[in-house]
């Protein structure tokens, strides 16, 4: 079933599909001009390939060949000192963090001497 809003009564009423697809009893107009030109000048196509082109050599199958390797280390340190570096940084971070949330904390639950 189909509804539409009532004017009268303020409420939703049911309608045929035709009025509930054109509210307020509008209907569309079918124009049977052309619409304008927007832009006076043609537009230029372009005659070459549509993607781009990538002069860059492909380094997918040696980073495959890295990380597969079954070397005992884990995936995140597979590329040396640059991920141990950021590791430890990651790891610094987050246990400065956490210990001065727990001073935070520790600091809040104190009361407060007058």
């Amino acid at each position: 079933m189909y509804y539409k809003f009532s004017g009268f009564t303020q409420k939703l009423a049911g309608a045929w599909a035709s009025d509930a697809y054109s509210p307020q009893g509008l209907r569309p107009v079918v124009s049977t001009e052309a619409p304008p030109i927007i832009f006076a000048t043609p537009t230029k196509l372009s005659s070459g390939p549509t993607a781009y082109d990538y002069a860059g050599k492909n380094t997918v199958p040696e980073l495959q060949k890295l990380f597969q390797k079954s070397d005992g280390v884990p995936i995140h340190l597979k590329r040396g000192l640059p991920d141990q570096m950021l590791y430890r940084t990651t790891m610094a971070l987050t246990v400065g963090g956490t210990i001065y949330c727990l001073i935070a904390l520790y600091m809040a639950s104190q009361p407060r001497n007058k």
